[in-house]
Order: C-alpha cells, then sequence, then structure tokens
C-alpha cells in the first residue's frame, strides 16, 4: 500500500477512535462536571468546560486503564503517581481563571493531561515533573496530541521555573505540606496559585487558591478538603 494511503488510512482510524470516545467525554462533562449531584460545586467556565469536552483524556492514561479514563476517578499512572479525577482538574482550572493570554506554570505534569486542559484555554503552559520518565512520556503524549504550546521538563517543581516567569497563574497538582515561596515569588500581581496544602492525604489537605497583592503578601481562600500524592523534592519538606 503507497505511503499517502497508509497516513490516510491512519487519519481515519484516530478520527474513528476519537469518535468512540466522545460520547463518554461529553457525559462525564455534562453529568460531574457541569451539573454534579453528590452537592459538589458546579463548574461553570465556558472555556474550561469546552477544554475538558475536546481534551481526549485515554491519550494520558496507560492502555491498562484505558477503559476508565472516562470515569469521574483518578488513575495510577506507574511510579506511585495518579492522573487526577476529571472533576478536580476542572475545577482547579476554573480556579486559576484562566485566560487567553496568560502563560501559566504548572507544578507536577504526570501524565499530562492537566497541561492538555490547560494548553486549550491559555497562550502557554511550563510543566514540571520530578519523576523524568513521567516527564518524559508526559512531553511524548501532548506533542503527539498536537499541545505545542505546553513546555515540560524534569526537575524540582517546588522552586518554579524562574526564568519563564513571573506567570500569570501557577497550579501545582501535589501537596506540598507547606505553601512554597517560590512560587508566590514566581506570580504576577494579581496573580493567582492553587494549590492542595497538607502533610499527607490521609490527615487532611485543603485546596487553596492564593492571590498575589501588590506588596507582594498573598490572600488566601481555601475551597475544600482534597486527597493529593504528596509533592515531593529536595525542599519539599523546608525552606
Amino acid at each position: 500500500m503507497r505511503p499517502a494511503l497508509l497516513a490516510i488510512l491512519a487519519l481515519l482510524l484516530s478520527a474513528a477512535d476519537a469518535d468512540e470516545w466522545a460520547p463518554r467525554r461529553l457525559e462525564l462533562v455534562e453529568a460531574t462536571i457541569a451539573h454534579p449531584r453528590d452537592g459538589r460545586p458546579a463548574v461553570k467556565d465556558p472555556a474550561v468546560l469546552a477544554a475538558m469536552k475536546k481534551v481526549e483524556r485515554h491519550r494520558f492514561v496507560p492502555e491498562a486503564w484505558r477503559a476508565s479514563s472516562y470515569e469521574d476517578t483518578p488513575l495510577p499512572i506507574g511510579h506511585d503517581q495518579t492522573i487526577s479525577q476529571p472533576y478536580i482538574v476542572a475545577l482547579m482550572t476554573e480556579l486559576l481563571k484562566p485566560q487567553p493570554d496568560h502563560v501559566i506554570l504548572e507544578v507536577g505534569t504526570g501524565s499530562g493531561y492537566q497541561a492538555a486542559v490547560l494548553g486549550e484555554i491559555v497562550k502557554h503552559v511550563y510543566s514540571i515533573e520530578i519523576v523524568e520518565p513521567l516527564a518524559k512520556r508526559a512531553k511524548a503524549d501532548l506533542a503527539a496530541a498536537g499541545y505545542a504550546n505546553v513546555t515540560v521538563k524534569a526537575g524540582d517543581g517546588y522552586v518554579g521555573w524562574p526564568e519563564h516567569g513571573p506567570f500569570d497563574g501557577i497550579i501545582v497538582t501535589a501537596a506540598p505540606d507547606h505553601v512554597p515561596q517560590p512560587l508566590i515569588d514566581q506570580l504576577k500581581t494579581g496573580g493567582r496559585l492553587v494549590v492542595p496544602v497538607g502533610p499527607d492525604s490521609w490527615t487532611g489537605q485543603e485546596l487553596m487558591v492564593l492571590v498575589k497583592k501588590a506588596d507582594g503578601t498573598v490572600e488566601k481562600t481555601v475551597v475544600m478538603p482534597v486527597r493529593f500524592v504528596p509533592l515531593t523534592g529536595e525542599h519539599a519538606d523546608g525552606e
């Protein structure tokens, strides 16, 4: 078979695969994110909902768990890490208040799914993952999915990525036991930091939003109790 025909066939198969998952993705967004029935706050931002409907979560889930891609649950991605449940991804994205001209820092790339959702909305996402094999896999998966506006590197996210700051917003997808000061320092005035904070998932963590004021201080809002894997790294346990 000619290479051109093979390429066309590959595109058709890819489109068919996307269509196969689309109804489940739309149902997930409508039933558990836009209109949750369990008392959780609904996600209302149209840009966030559109991104959640578009991003193909199954691309970022290991093959063994792919059938569960559109269930509202975290799933293992290896190295004792998880891909966050879609509702939490949507909620944290909405809390960040992302805009088309924003440059965002993500700490904890994981599977790359959260970065993809942000990549649908903002100008650029810089994402740091401390587990190098996960960083490599996420980088490859994001590139394969067409997210040229997401840059991934392996490193210690606690210290941020100062050469690309200050950032319009920062999102942390693992829980430190305290808010890292370097991340606050790398926020623009008026910028938002969305972060789960707490010693571990069993003794309690809180999802927080911090907004940086002109004098460098932050205004903190506690949103809800959550459970996240801990933020690891050289500086994770102290200043």
